[in-house]
């Protein structure tokens, strides 16, 4: 059923239980596409779903209002979960207008190849819809260049697009409403974070300046997934945290192995984190998805990293690894490279270039050993692990 938010504005989205992938990302609580309708003089609807949820969202509308007495249409985002229901639901609304970004009504027109009533609107922009004022915020590259927010200025809501959201299919409209919010809620909101929206972290910093320029104050936050935040402040301070690439006294080693030799080394190394007393996790990569082991990453100030040398290269789980490492552009992280080898050795070398071009700080040379390693080995493992943490997390 639909659900009001404040007055008069209601969640009109559908709730996808089975979602189990997103852009290469697990998503194991599956997720929503929200959209919300304003009823007023000119009833507008903001966003829509993905294509095959329309007649979910339709069926809410319908419990409000016609869905043809729609009037307006705001499109913040072209990405194809939220304007895939554009299609259908325009050709049965009709509406006077659909209001985007310019680089929206470019993505549109590129998108679907339609001739719709669009009006630009950049930030500053305002339309009224009776008793309320929508005004409009461009947030380019937030994650998409078209992106941009609606805020219902009378209310002091926000609809924030992609941003703030998580991906989490629930009975719960409302983050006051879940009984485990924040702990568990604000793990998904991390992940979301981590796997989307990491690499713009300098852009998110700037949207807090403009936010604060413009005056603007937030009653509600209402995002396109998950939940919708009557209690915003959590979810500011995580993201002004997570923007300015905050990291704590946590390491990672991560790693994949042929026959365990490099997970020897991975557990030395583990212990050597934890004899100093930093938070240690150990992530193999082919028993943990990558988007989970992101989701550490984001607030972890030390990485090491592990392979076995293959055919003169890295370990291809490894190489896959570090591939969708670089694509999310982690900050402010000491890093060091480690591995086993047969005859040949590169792994390690070519860990560090890859780290290298992601600009982390490479704080070792790179430590392997040749087959099965040693007792002594192992022993200089775990002191490297050690001396690391206490070096680069300041324990």
């Amino acid at each position: 059923m639909a659900v009001e938010l404040v007055p008069k504005v209601y969640w009109v989205g559908a709730v996808d239980w089975t979602l189990r992938d997103f852009h290469g990302y697990l998503t194991e609580a599956g997720t929503t596409y929200n959209a919300y309708l304003i009823l007023d003089e000119h009833i507008t609807l903001i966003d829509t779903v993905k294509k095959e949820f329309v007649p979910e969202m339709l069926a809410r509308v319908a419990e409000l209002v016609d869905p043809e007495k729609i009037s307006y249409i705001v499109s913040n985002h072209v990405e194809m979960d939220h304007s895939g229901g554009l299609p259908e639901t325009i050709a049965r609304v009709r509406p006077e207008k659909v209001f985007c970004s310019p680089m929206g009504k470019a993505g549109l027109s590129r998108h679907y190849k339609k001739d719709w009533p669009f009006v630009e609107v950049k930030t500053g922009s305002e339309v009224s819809t009776g008793r309320y004022t929508l005004a409009f915020l461009e947030t380019p590259m937030l994650h998409w260049p078209d992106s941009m927010m609606t805020y219902l200025k009378e209310e002091k809501l926000l609809f924030s697009s992609d941003a703030f959201g998580a991906h989490l299919a629930s009975s719960e409209r409302f983050d006051d409403q879940l009984p485990d919010y924040p702990p568990d809620y604000l793990h998904q909101l991390k992940k979301y974070y981590a796997n989307i929206l990491m690499p713009f972290g300098t852009l998110i910093t700037q949207l807090f300046e403009k936010v604060a320029k413009l005056g603007l104050e937030f009653n509600i936050i209402a995002p396109d997934h998950g939940l919708i935040y009557r209690r915003p402040a959590p979810v500011l301070e995580a993201y002004q945290r997570w923007a300015a690439g905050t990291v704590e006294k946590k390491a990672l080693v991560i790693f994949d192995t042929m026959w365990h030799s490099t997970e020897m080394l991975a557990e030395a190394l583990t212990q050597g984190l934890m004899d100093a007393g930093v938070e240690a996790q150990m992530h193999h990569l082919r028993r943990s998805h990558y988007s989970d082991i992101i989701t550490e990453v984001l607030e972890a100030g030390l990485l090491l990293l592990g392979s076995p040398t293959l055919n003169n290269g890295i370990f291809p789980s490894m190489g896959e690894f570090l591939t969708y490492l670089k694509g999310l552009r982690p900050r402010n992280k000491a890093a060091a490279a480690f591995g086993s080898y047969g005859w040949s050795g590169e792994a390690v070398k070519l860990i560090n270039q890859e780290l290298q071009a992601m600009k982390l700080k490479v704080v070792h040379e790179g430590f392997q050993c040749k087959y099965i390693p040693d007792p002594e080995e192992l022993a200089a493992a775990r002191a490297l692990g050690e001396k690391l943490a206490r070096e680069q997390l300041r324990t």
